[in-house]
C-alpha cells in the first residue's frame, strides 16, 4: 500500500480528520475516544493494512473503512444487559 493512501490531515480539540482514498472523514473524540488522550505521533502512525482496514499500532486501534463511511451501522457503545 502507498503510505499516502491514508493520512491524518488535522487534529483538533474535538477530533481528528482522516484523508482516505479521495475522501475526508471526521472522527470526533465522542465517538472515537481512543484518540482523545493519545500523543500526536501515535495518531499520525496509521497504517492502511488492506483496502478495508485501518490500524494504529501504538494505540492498538483497528477500524474498518466501512465504519467510517457508514458509522450508523457500527455502534461503538456497549450496553449492559
Amino acid at each position: 500500500m502507498n503510505t499516502l493512501d491514508v493520512e491524518v490531515t488535522n487534529i483538533s480539540p474535538f477530533g481528528i480528520w482522516l484523508y482516505l482514498k479521495d475522501s475526508e472523514y471526521f472522527l470526533p473524540y465522542e465517538d472515537y475516544p481512543w484518540f482523545k488522550n493519545a500523543r500526536i505521533s501515535q495518531i499520525f502512525n496509521v497504517i492502511l493494512q488492506s483496502p478495508h482496514h485501518l490500524y494504529w499500532p501504538e494505540l492498538d486501534v483497528d477500524l474498518s473503512v466501512e465504519s467510517l463511511k457508514h458509522p450508523e451501522k457500527y455502534q461503538l457503545t456497549a450496553k449492559c444487559l
